[in-house]
């Protein structure tokens, strides 16, 4: 017979794991001297619709170190663009992220490059053309070179079962000088290679007018409750000390971490809800379950009315003998 799921109202989850929350005060504290610390420095955000991008590396430290927002690395490796095993930048902030940021005054926005139409159809046509055709001379020695490597094994290979040595090597020579002399490498054989190195994006008019349009300001709409109540819990959650990253996966809206989630498991799922919502039984049973079954805590998280706390309900399987 399964145990049953048994909830116990927390004030906080920092309780759990000695992380208290902090006190009014201690993010101001002064230098032995006397004096503020100094302010960190502005983390420049590029938009890509209502997508929101850090390209500089300054930025992504910044971000991940000293704001303690982690994000999600979107971009492709300039060695190893084949792959979604390991990625780099740009990272890609969240609405509740990017919207922590702004309030806080982390960061800004970085305005669009201005310039015409033409400018920037010129200047993408130029730099794609010298971009294809440097690959295409890079990707022309190597593929003389992997030409060359086969054909000296594929020699030495009947070196070694007899032969006279001399007429060998001429042989070889000579085919080495043809194979020179005749090699073509087609333009249909090259590699896909994607640039990372640009920073920034730009857009033409009709792009411009099209993502404007499409997508509204930076961060979720206060007339959503259902993102302000996440934007709420994030935020409290942050301003505890703890990390957090999308939950998709585990049936939850965040993960909390106890520090960088680079060197810690998560130890919560954060389920948010409205204060005065209901939640079916058996959606608080699977909930339950999936958390038991990753070894997680689930937080349902329902802020207050008004400037009132969040409240905090944590849900485990409790055993029974």
């Amino acid at each position: 017979m399964d145990p049953s799921p048994s909830a116990e109202v927390t004030t906080t989850p920092g309780q759990h794991e000695g992380n208290p929350p902090l006190q009014e005060g201690e993010r101001g504290d002064t230098s032995s001297a006397g004096r503020p610390p100094p302010h960190p420095p502005l983390i420049g955000v590029h938009m890509c619709g209502s997508t929101a991008l850090l390209w500089r590396t300054a930025d992504v430290r910044a971000a991940r170190g000293e704001a303690g927002v982690v994000g999600s690395l979107v971009g492709a490796l300039p060695r190893q663009p084949r792959q979604n095993c390991r990625l780099g930048r740009p990272l890609q902030l969240g609405q509740e992220e990017l919207r922590l940021l702004l309030e806080t005054r982390r960061a800004a926005v970085l305005p669009a490059a201005p310039c015409s139409d033409a400018e920037v159809k010129q200047s993408r046509v130029e730099l794609y053309e010298e971009d294809q055709r440097r690959s295409f001379e890079e990707q022309s020695v190597l593929a003389l070179e992997d030409r060359k490597s086969a054909l000296l094994r594929a020699m030495g290979g009947a070196t070694q079962g007899g032969g006279g040595t001399s007429q060998t090597d001429e042989g070889l020579s000579g085919r080495l000088e043809l194979l020179d002399q005749s090699f073509v490498f087609p333009r249909t054989a090259m590699a896909v290679q994607l640039s990372t190195a640009r920073a920034g994006l730009s857009h033409c008019s009709d792009e411009r007018t099209f993502l404007h349009g499409s997508s509204a300001r930076p961060g979720p709409s206060p007339r959503d409750p259902r993102s302000e109540a996440r934007f709420r819990v994030f935020r409290d959650l942050r301003q505890r000390g703890y990390y957090l990253t999308s939950a998709g996966k585990f049936g939850g809206d965040f993960l909390v971490y106890p520090g960088d989630p680079l060197r810690f498991h998560a130890h919560f799922i954060v389920v948010c809800l409205a204060l005065e919502e209901e939640l079916p039984l058996l959606d608080i049973l699977a909930v339950a379950r999936l958390g038991s079954n990753v070894k997680k805590t689930v937080l349902l998280c329902s802020p207050g009315p008004g400037a009132s706390p969040v409240h905090y309900t944590s849900l485990q399987w409790s055993g029974m003998a």
